[in-house]
Parts: C-alpha cells; sequence; structure tokens
C-alpha cells in the first residue's frame, strides 16, 4: 500500500513538473510575442503544442505570430483550429484575420464566410460596415487591375529590400543585405536593426552604384522608410528608439520607432540629426512623407488617438521648421487594422497600404484623392499586378514620368521583400461625374423657359457654375457625384426652385422644374417666406446662428430684393411657447437680428430691413404656456416672416 502511494505521489510531481514546464515555456513565449519577436515566439509555442498542451490564448498568439510574421498558410491552419476548438472563445479579431489570410491564399468564398461571422459579432467596426455593404470589392478592384507594366528592380539582393524613395536620379532605399541576417521584413513596430538606409542611380547598370548612406544615418540600429526634399538639403527617415547607442525600451519591453530629420552639410553628409518633437518612448512614429509643398508630413503611428493597430497622421512644417500639432487622417482612411506606408503625390493622390480596407490579402496598396486637406474621397484598391495575395507596400509614383516603384514579399521575387518597378498603362479614376438633364416649364401653363439660368451651388453655399436652358428649355450638367450639391433654377418673373442631390453612384438623374410666377406684387403686408414657399428657417436649439440649410432659403430672399430694389421687409422672428416668456422674447430678436446682418453683408442696404422679435406672443394655435402639444403643432409657432413694407 506504501508503495502505491508512493507511485502516486511521484506520477503527480511528474505531471506537476510538466504542467510547470509548459507554463514556463508559455511565459517565454509571451514575452517574445509582446515584444514583437515573432519567430523565436512560434518555436516556443510550437514546442508546447508538440507536448499536447493547446488553449484558445495558444492558438490565437501562435496565429497572429505567423500572420505577423507573413506566413498566411500556417497562420490560416492556426485560426481554423482556433474557430473549431474554442469556438466560444473565438474574438471578432480572430475572425478577422482568419478571413484575411484565406484571402492571401486565394480563398475568396471562405473568407467571405468568416467575414460574415466578424460581422455578427462588430458594432460601429469600419470593416464590417463596409463588408456590409455588400460592394462587390472584388469586381472593383479587377477593374481598377490591368494599369501596370510590372517589372524587377535590378538592385535587389537575397535579403529584404524595400522602402523606396525619390532620390536625384535615383532612389534611397532600405535592406538588410551587408549583414547576412535572411529575415523578413515583419511590418511592425520594433524591426529589428539589421536594415539600413541605401542610395542607388536607378539608371545605373553597375551593382556597385549601391552605396550605403553616410554613418551619421545608417547606425547599429535599424533604419528604414525615408523621403528628401526637393532640393536635396533635408532628410526624414526611420530609426530604432535609441539613447547613447542603445535601445530604448517601452514599458512592454518594446523598441519603439522615431522618425528623424537630417541636413546636408557642405561636405555631402547628413548631419545636425535630430528627433522630431512629437515622438515618443511609448508609441511608434514611422515612415515619413511629404506633401507636394513640403509644408506637411505624412506618417504612421500608434499615438493615442489611434483608430487601428496603426493609423495614418499629418502635421503641419512650418517656415521655422517647428511643427504643429499632429491630426488623424480620420475614418474614412484608418480602420481598425493596420494603415502604413503613405506616399502623396503632386497631383494630391495619397497612396497607402492597409490590411483593413477590402483586398486581394495582406497588405495592400490603396489611393485616395485629396481636395484641401480633405480625406473624405473614395478609397479605391490599385489593383492587380501592384497588388496580389502576399503583402505589397512602400508604393511611390512619380505623375509626371507615370513610373514608380513598390514593394512586395510575393512568391517570385528572388528575396524575403523585394522592390519592383512599374509604369502606369492607364490612370486610377477617382472623379465620378454624374450627368443632370431636364427641362424647365411654367409650372401653370406648361411652357417650356427658353433662357432661364441652372446654377449648382455647393454645401457651403458656394456657387460652383452655370448654365441656362436651349430653345427647346432643357439643360445639360456633369456634377462631382461624391458631394452634395444643389441645382437652383431662375428665370426673369418667376420664383427661384431648387433640388438637391446627394452622394451618388453617378448614375445619370432627371430633373425638371415648373416655376411659378413671381408674386411678389402681392403688396404691404404680405410674408414674402409664404409667397417665395421658403422651407421653414431653422436655428439650432438655444442658438441664434445661421444655419447652413437656412443660408439657401435665405438667399432666395435676397434674390428677391435683388430683383426688385424698392423692396423693404421687416423681419418677424416667433418662438414656441416652451421656455420662460423673457427669454423666448430675447431668442426670438437675437435670430431676428441675426438674420437681417446675414443679409446685410450679402449685400442687402440697411435703410430696406428691420427687424423684430416677438417669443411666443403670436402664437398661431392653442399651444400656449401649460397646454399640452405635439412636438408638430409646437413647430407651427416656431417661424421666421419677411413681411413687406413697401
Amino acid at each position: 500500500m506504501k508503495h502505491s502511494v508512493k507511485f502516486i505521489l511521484v506520477i503527480l510531481f511528474f505531471f506537476h513538473g510538466l504542467t510547470y514546464a509548459q507554463e514556463r515555456l508559455i511565459e517565454k513565449g509571451n514575452e517574445k510575442f509582446e515584444a514583437y519577436s515573432f519567430s523565436p515566439a512560434i518555436d516556443i509555442y510550437k514546442k508546447v503544442l508538440d507536448k499536447g498542451y493547446a488553449s484558445a490564448d495558444l492558438l490565437r498568439k501562435l496565429g497572429n505570430s505567423y500572420y505577423y510574421n507573413a506566413d498566411y498558410k500556417d497562420a490560416a491552419d492556426t485560426y481554423k483550429r482556433l474557430v473549431v476548438e474554442y469556438t466560444e472563445e473565438v474574438t471578432a479579431e480572430d475572425y478577422f484575420k482568419y478571413a484575411q489570410t484565406l484571402k492571401t491564399l486565394g480563398d475568396y468564398d471562405t473568407s467571405s464566410l468568416i467575414m460574415s461571422k466578424f460581422k455578427e459579432i462588430t458594432k460601429g467596426d469600419g470593416r464590417a460596415n463596409a463588408f456590409a455593404e455588400d460592394r462587390d470589392f472584388m469586381a472593383e478592384i479587377k477593374e481598377n487591375s490591368g494599369r501596370y507594366n510590372i517589372g524587377p528592380f535590378e538592385f535587389n539582393s537575397p535579403y529584404s529590400d524595400f522602402a523606396p524613395s525619390f532620390y536625384k536620379e535615383g532612389l534611397i532605399f532600405s535592406s538588410d543585405r551587408d549583414t547576412g541576417n535572411f529575415a523578413k521584413y515583419r511590418h511592425t513596430w520594433n524591426a529589428k536593426d539589421f536594415l539600413d538606409l541605401y542610395e542607388v542611380n536607378a539608371d545605373s547598370s553597375s551593382l556597385n552604384s549601391v552605396k550605403k548612406l553616410d554613418e551619421n544615418v545608417n547606425t547599429r540600429f535599424h533604419e528604414s522608410t525615408s523621403v528628401v526634399t526637393k532640393d536635396g538639403q533635408t532628410l526624414y527617415f526611420t530609426r530604432n528608439n535609441s539613447e547613447k547607442s542603445k535601445t530604448v525600451k517601452d514599458n512592454k519591453g518594446i523598441v519603439r520607432l522615431k522618425i528623424l530629420r537630417a541636413k546636408l552639410n557642405n561636405e555631402g553628409l547628413w548631419g545636425e540629426i535630430e528627433e522630431l518633437p512629437f515622438n515618443n518612448d511609448s508609441y511608434s512614429v514611422a515612415n515619413p512623407a511629404l506633401s507636394p509643398d513640403e509644408k506637411t508630413l505624412y506618417f504612421v503611428s500608434d499615438m493615442p488617438g489611434t483608430v487601428g493597430a496603426s493609423d495614418l497622421f499629418m502635421v503641419s512644417i512650418n517656415e521655422d521648421r517647428t511643427f504643429g500639432t499632429p491630426q488623424n487622417l480620420g475614418p474614412n482612411i484608418n480602420t481598425e487594422a493596420r494603415e502604413t506606408f503613405p506616399y502623396i503625390t503632386s497631383e494630391e493622390i495619397l497612396y497607402f497600404s492597409s490590411d483593413g480596407h477590402p483586398g486581394l490579402g495582406g497588405l495592400d496598396v490603396f489611393a485616395t484623392k485629396i481636395k484641401r486637406q480633405d480625406f473624405t474621397g473614395k478609397v479605391l484598391n490599385v489593383g492587380q499586378p501592384v497588388n496580389s495575395n502576399s503583402d505589397d507596400f512602400t508604393f511611390i509614383f512619380n505623375e509626371e514620368l507615370r513610373t514608380g516603384y513598390v514593394a512586395s514579399n510575393r512568391e517570385e521575387g528572388i528575396g524575403y521583400d523585394d522592390i519592383y518597378s512599374f509604369t502606369e498603362t492607364r490612370p486610377l479614376e477617382f472623379d465620378c461625374i454624374q450627368k443632370v438633364t431636364g427641362t424647365v416649364r411654367d409650372k401653370i401653363t406648361n411652357e417650356v423657359l427658353v433662357g432661364a439660368t441652372i446654377k449648382v451651388i455647393d454645401e457651403d453655399n458656394d456657387e460652383l457654375f452655370s448654365t441656362i436652358t436651349d430653345s427647346d428649355g432643357t439643360y445639360s450638367l456633369e456634377l462631382d457625384c461624391n458631394q452634395g450639391n444643389f441645382v437652383r433654377a431662375l428665370m426673369e418673373g418667376y420664383i427661384p426652385f431648387e433640388e438637391y442631390i446627394g452622394v451618388s453612384d453617378g448614375k445619370p438623374k432627371i430633373i425638371d422644374f415648373y416655376l411659378e410666377r413671381d408674386r411678389i406684387t402681392a403688396g404691404f403686408g404680405d410674408d414674402l417666406a409664404k409667397l417665395l414657399q421658403l422651407s421653414t428657417i431653422y436655428f439650432d436649439f438655444d442658438k441664434y446662428n445661421i444655419r447652413k440649410d437656412s443660408e439657401v432659403e435665405i438667399e432666395k430672399v435676397i434674390a428677391a430684393m435683388e430683383k426688385y430694389p424698392s423692396l423693404k421687409l421687416k423681419v418677424n422672428s416667433h418662438t414656441d411657447s416652451r421656455g420662460p416668456a423673457a427669454y423666448n422674447l430675447w431668442l426670438s430678436q437675437k435670430r431676428a437680428e441675426s438674420t437681417v446682418n446675414y443679409m446685410i453683408k450679402k449685400g442687402i442696404s440697411t435703410d430696406r430691413l428691420v427687424n423684430e422679435g416677438f417669443g411666443e406672443t403670436k402664437l398661431l394655435n392653442e399651444c400656449a404656456d401649460g397646454v399640452k402639444c405635439s412636438a408638430e403643432k409646437h413647430d407651427v409657432n416656431r417661424r421666421s416672416e419677411f413681411i413687406i413694407l413697401e
């Protein structure tokens, strides 16, 4: 009996020792994972799995390690096991990364099924919303494909070559060719310290033309992703966070990235190297790019305010070389996944890489047209062959020559990452044009109105252009369907009328106008608002500034006063009975004054306008204090009047 007890105790201690050993291995693997050292983490996690130990967390971290190491086949196999064996513990990000790996492997049908699972358990996620739109993204990508002739870059090595940037007659790019590391660039924050920056004359036929930048730039740390100003005097580049020849880690043990700036000295060397002021030891700032006027720096970061794993930001560069406050480019560009490697062309087209926007797999290159630093335009996948089912990134483009470079880890390359040259044969079509046609007629007689003016006005109330109706009373317009516009019809002797056209898919639209004859001759005491059939002029709650939608209506009154120079008006403002009577009286007076002031600023003489606020003193129905009324009934009393004085 004693021998049995001893045997049982030995077994228990044996299994306890095994469990403890596995736990120690997992802890070590987690340390490597948290430090973005994915290859060592993979080796450790596989050892644990081989010994028969598995969990949802272990499979998740192993799958993510494969994913960030661009080993999408093993990542897909691992995620599949996670989804099948630990269904109740699968997270939204697990589903998304699994769908991405399947897409990279060309299994688009299964990828869509997994994205459906992702959509089911997420709310407000931009990636899920894009999927829910039920757009045929593959058809869109196919439509954008075939626009590039792509070929190899003759200066690639068997190692990792990527991040080209234009410099003089050639390029600066990043590589680990002189270190013999054979380590794939992992697109993570702590890329290893084997990467250096190289310069090459792209037109040279000699491989000897490839040379390292000077030792002021290249150190024992990682240097990558650069951009040089047009005058060749200033270099922005990425480097590991370091101090006194040692790397600096954050509180998670991660070596972050920073952007540095260097100036070219009289000896032709880069000097005066300085950190940018918005760098930080707690997050990464990397991948610099300049706007065409070089007054704005674009970059990628995971700083506070980041939507996903990494976001694109911009910051103004002041004339004294100081910087403004970094701004996130917003949710139209940035997703909950990775956005990185920005590049801005001379025509202000932003190219970047992402695995959050719908693509072919891994990182894809996307493009969007910038308008006055507005980033709400359509984001387009540039298609094959620039994009593949692997990682495609660090896209640069010379719009004058229609040539450029991109890096990829696709299988046909000679190294782990390779640079490819390309020529664009057909530009991307960013502009969406909607054709609008119609006829302008008299509302009573149905007679066509020849020479009627058709104005196109944007949402900021700025007139874009105008045309007139032809001998048949018809007109034709071409509008930007990526923005909302008002189409307004005007004719001497008639009341102006307009229709709003929002963002559309570009399908042709017919708008026929039926104008009423001008009835302004009514006389003293008539309300011009009723005669012009104005929509209600609303103010924001508890405010008296003129809203954009109200400006449109007031502009119609201004047009009538310009047409009839002798016309004088009294602007009356009324409120409903909700709120104190004294306050309502004050608020209505301020609103009446705001309306008049707006009209004066638009050129109407002060002697043609008076104003008065009546508060709740002239209600049109029974909805006085203490009377229970619906919101609709109260709205009847909230009105503006334009009373004809003469």
